[in-house]
Order: structure tokens, then C-alpha cells, then sequence
């Protein structure tokens, strides 16, 4: 069977070229970055598709976008110590005694995670499935799938916490790092087996956050999918703003 190929959409591309670039010093702070029809060519996209990502880079307080002159790099050290949602749910060690693993084997991908992974739906992935819990009380419910070949020669497959967390692992038995996650938040009804485990009533609301972590490459490593309860999670972040 030929190998999948899959990538961000190319919007999300040239934000994390900007991002690295911006990260590694090419484009210091101050600095004019190409225009839009540089990026155009550059990237080989549309013209909406390369404002978009503009759009973003200045939401997320990566530029300053000015009429009639362009767009400017920020410093990144503003970005520093800038939280994401799921950021915690990528560093945390499953061996920090808040909770037990559910599942820890090979499950078929659901549609919606397989397309995130690159894979058809109902391929075979890894899945490591957490309950978390705080206070004594069922908090979170966290499912990470893995590609096999990202899973393979790990100790992802054994049923044990993992110390460190996912990140050290991968990179000290593979050498791989994570370079840039895609986030998704949004708001549902819980399912049946979503209840019974966070013990939630009838047509209890879930904030669900899908995140996607990729390697420099953009391939896809890791997707969590985190079930949170609705009455006892509160999402904040701080942003730069730009006007």
C-alpha cells in the first residue's frame, strides 16, 4: 500500500514557516517580512490563503501588520511564556498519580482522528486512554492515538504510566521531537460512555479540545483528544492585542 502524504492546510504552513523563522532570528524583531505576493510565490498559494495566515500571525501576536507598509516581526520573547489550553495535556506525566489508564493497545480511528493522523477512517492506530481525575473527583478524559510506525520500538504499547510524559519518550527512544500543534476547542453534549465516566448527568456539556502535534516535517505524532466537563473547566489565556 503506498504511504500516506499529509500536511496542515497550506494557510497553517506558512504560519509555522513565519513562526520558525521569526523563532530562529531570519526575520529579528522590527524586521518587514515579504510581502504578499512574495509569499505568493514563494508558498505557491492564493492571495486569500497567504492573508489568512497573516491574519493569524497578528492574532496570535507573532506581527504587526501595518496599512500601506506591511507586516512587522514582534519579538518572540513577548511569545515566551504565552499558555495554550492544551498545552498541559501535552507535558503532563501519565506517573503523576491523578488518574489510570483505561486502554493502552491498538483501536481503530475514528473518521474525524484518522484524517487528523493522515491515515483512512477505521485504520489501526495506538491509543493510550486516561482517566484523570482531581481531588478525587473524574476531571478529564484524554485519548492519545498514535501512528503505528511513530508507536513502533516505544514503550507506547505497554500498559504502564509513562514517566516523563509522551514528549520525552518519543525523543529519547526516537529522537523525535514535536515542533507545532494545531488546537481545537469546542463545546458538545457529552456521549453515553463520556458520561458514565466523568459521572455526568443526562445531556451534560463537554468542552472537547482536539490537538494535533507534528514534527518539523509536519507529520503528524500525536493526536489528544481531551473531554473535559463543562461546569468544572474554565479555559484562560493572555494574548498580545493589536489594534
Amino acid at each position: 500500500m503506498a504511504e500516506l502524504e499529509f500536511s496542515p492546510p497550506k494557510y497553517a504552513q506558512i504560519v509555522n514557516a513565519i513562526q520558525r523563522r521569526i523563532s530562529d532570528g531570519t526575520y529579528p524583531p522590527g524586521a518587514l517580512l515579504p510581502s504578499e505576493t512574495q509569499l505568493v510565490r514563494e508558498f505557491g498559494v492564493s492571495r486569500p490563503t497567504v492573508v489568512r495566515a497573516l491574519q493569524v500571525l497578528r492574532s496570535m501576536g507573532w506581527i504587526d501588520r501595518e496599512h500601506g507598509r506591511g507586516s512587522f516581526a514582534r519579538n518572540p520573547a513577548v511569545l515566551a511564556d504565552q499558555g495554550r489550553a492544551g498545552r498541559a495535556f501535552l507535558d503532563d506525566s501519565e506517573a503523576a498519580g491523578q488518574g489510570v489508564l483505561l486502554h493502552v493497545g491498538r483501536a481503530s480511528a475514528p473518521a474525524g482522528i484518522a484524517k487528523l493522523l493522515g491515515t483512512p477512517a477505521e485504520t489501526p492506530a495506538l491509543l493510550r486512554r486516561q482517566l484523570v481525575e482531581r481531588d478525587g473527583e473524574p476531571s478529564e478524559l484524554l485519548s492519545s492515538w498514535f501512528p503505528l510506525e511513530v508507536a513502533e520500538g516505544t514503550d507506547l504499547a505497554k500498559p504502564d504510566p509513562l514517566p516523563g510524559g509522551v514528549h520525552q519518550h518519543l525523543h529519547a527512544v526516537k529522537r523525535l521531537r514535536f515542533d507545532h500543534v494545531a488546537e481545537r476547542i469546542r463545546a458538545r453534549l457529552a456521549t453515553a460512555e463520556e458520561s458514565r465516566l466523568l459521572k455526568l448527568g443526562k445531556r451534560a456539556a463537554v468542552l472537547n479540545l482536539v490537538l494535533t502535534v507534528y514534527d518539523a516535517d509536519n507529520r503528524p505524532l500525536q493526536v489528544v483528544d481531551a473531554v473535559l466537563p463543562g461546569d468544572v473547566h474554565e479555559l484562560e489565556d493572555v494574548y498580545p492585542y493589536t489594534g
